[in-house]
């Protein structure tokens, strides 16, 4: 499953529109990592995309990496379980787990349950 283009580090997917130019100021940078075209993987990227064009749309940017494919980056951040959320920015740095199905939880993570409501 390749659903990454090519960028700064060749790891990102845009084909959403979750990318944004640089010079535009982007708060939320999430990077998604997965195991091929599993269903998980599969459903992760579909909820994903879902709540970060509903809850965070224009005010972020995905990548999803592709752990098969991408090997260095799993071992760069130490990946346990697939699929993986990573939020980098804004701080603090927060790490999800699963197939994102659960709105709640992943507002939560993403820290905004107290602003989307």
């Amino acid at each position: 499953m390749d659903t990454s283009s090519n960028e700064a580090d060749g790891s990102s997917d845009d084909s959403q529109g979750g990318n944004r130019q640089d010079d535009e100021r982007m708060p939320y940078q999430l990077r998604l990592f997965v195991a091929g075209a599993s269903i998980n993987s599969m459903r992760a990227i579909t909820n994903l995309k879902l709540i970060c064009e509903t809850y965070l749309a224009g005010q972020y940017s995905l990548e999803v990496i592709d752990v098969h494919q991408q090997k260095q980056y799993a071992e760069q951040e130490q990946i346990i379980a697939l699929p993986l959320l990573i939020k980098r920015l804004p701080l603090p740095e927060r790490r999800l787990i699963g197939d994102m199905s659960d709105t709640q939880k992943v507002l939560s993570g993403l820290g905004l349950l107290d602003q989307s409501v």
